[in-house]
């Protein structure tokens, strides 16, 4: 299911100026997370929703804010149906690459999933006005969070 990258590359997806990567038949998703085992998680989730998409993983809220950045000034750069966005992150925290990404001109409006250990109201509160479309808290439960690959579908199918 998807490609990988490493650390800090920008995808190198083909296709023609401006077009959204479902345009040709699969919807981009961005993972901002840096726990490798959430990664996992988040993987099989999707797997086990049958979610068809390709997957860039970024594991640094530095690195998340390039990428918006390089997709703003490549108009061949394909920009995220669906992003998947931990608080936590190294180097910038998730609330930091959430506004940069709202202010962004290519990839202002693309659905975002806050996926947190945090349920803190504070932190809710951070991101709430920025406009997420859904709060996942990460539970400790497989079951409970393999949910997450449902509401990845519902979202991607709205979109």
């Amino acid at each position: 299911m998807g490609f990988d990258n490493r650390a800090g590359e920008t995808p190198k997806l083909l296709g023609k100026t401006g077009e959204k990567p479902h345009e040709k038949g699969r919807p981009l998703i961005l993972v901002v997370e840096d726990s490798r085992s959430d990664v996992f998680l988040i993987r099989e989730a999707l797997g086990l929703a049958e979610v068809e998409a390709e997957i860039y993983v970024i594991d640094n809220g530095d690195s998340a804010t390039k990428f918006v950045e390089a997709t703003d000034s490549d108009g061949k750069s394909p920009i995220p149906n669906l992003v998947l966005l931990d608080l936590n992150l190294p180097k910038k925290r998730g609330d930091e690459v959430l506004r940069y990404l709202r202010g962004s001109l290519r990839c202002g409006e693309v659905q975002v999933v806050v996926v947190s250990t945090s349920d803190s109201i504070r932190d809710r509160a951070a991101v709430e006005p920025l406009g997420i479309s859904a709060y996942f808290k990460k539970p400790t439960d497989y079951a409970d969070f393999m949910k997450l690959g449902p509401l990845v579908k519902t979202l991607l199918a709205s979109a």
